[in-house]
């Protein structure tokens, strides 16, 4: 089962701060540089998961775009990636309160100018399954090298998951629920399945059905649902320590996604997932560590 994830890859600045931010003031904090992006994120989860991974995405010709891809590459992520001679490679400033919760500060760079040339379609061969960040989609730069990526899909015959990211950047529903129409799986956490229903309520994803194949939504401590044509299932979340939640929905959909091309259970899949969020909430920084 081979899966090729397009989005984002970045550096992460991780502070985790002993108190609240003051304006204009100091506050102590532990800060640490990882890798990041969540395209990059759910990558690394995939290979985590045993899942044969390839990543397209677009990085700067500097340190921190070799930092990435030698990580990816240690992990056995094949990259697709395209250097770009002029922007830096993407960098997110993301504050870690005490109790977990994450605040980012993020600069796209070069993952702003991914275009539909990097999207190639010699790096869909042989691939079952196409996933898509949100991201991608969401700034109207890339935007279409996000279309082009699902459309890609489609002619070859990949099943599809689109992850929708970012809540406050859903500022027309419609349009990103037209940009989406055709996949296979929509991947929202509870805020973003709001901007796009107007509900909380995991079933209002049944609305959704039909423009898409099924949901998984997550719910933070509640769990998770998978909403499709047989109904609603859900899974309570899986015990774990809460330390960082960067990357925790990267991690959930590289556990639903494994689990679910692997041919196992909704319910199965559902606990694939947030047995991998519980990793990721676990420990400082988004990405897994091998």
């Amino acid at each position: 089962m081979s899966i090729v994830v397009v989005g984002d890859a970045g550096l992460d600045v991780v502070a985790r701060h002993d108190g609240p931010i003051v304006h204009g003031g100091d506050v102590r904090s532990a800060v640490r540089l990882a890798g990041g992006g969540a395209g990059a994120n759910t990558a690394l989860w995939l290979r985590a998961a045993g899942a044969d991974t390839t990543l397209i995405a677009r990085i700067g010709d500097d340190d921190g775009g070799r930092l990435i891809r030698g990580k990816l590459d240690e992990a056995g992520v094949r990259c697709a990636l395209t250097v770009d001679p002029e922007a830096p490679t993407c960098c997110v400033v993301v504050l870690v309160d005490g109790d977990g919760q994450r605040s980012m500060l993020p600069d796209r760079g070069a993952n702003a100018r991914f275009s539909p040339d990097d999207v190639d379609p010699a790096a869909l061969a042989g691939a079952a399954h196409l996933h898509l960040s949100g991201y991608v989609l969401l700034d109207a730069s890339s935007r279409p090298a996000g279309l082009a990526a699902l459309a890609a899909a489609k002619r070859a015959g990949l099943t599809t998951s689109v992850d929708p990211q970012a809540a406050a950047l859903i500022t027309d529903p419609t349009a990103f629920l037209g940009d989406v129409a055709g996949v296979d799986l929509l991947l929202p956490n509870t805020a973003e399945l709001v901007a796009l229903t107007g509900s909380d309520d995991p079933a209002s994803a049944k609305q959704l059905l039909g423009t898409v194949g099924a949901v998984a939504v997550t719910c933070g401590l509640d769990g998770a649902c998978w909403v499709d044509a047989d109904g609603v299932v859900s899974v309570p979340a899986a015990p774990a320590e809460v330390v960082d939640t960067t990357g925790a929905g990267d991690a959930f959909d590289a556990g639903v996604l494994a689990a679910w091309l692997a041919g196992e259970s909704t319910v199965d899949s559902l606990r694939a997932g947030v047995r991998l969020a519980a990793r990721a909430v676990g420990q400082v920084c988004a990405q897994p560590v091998f």
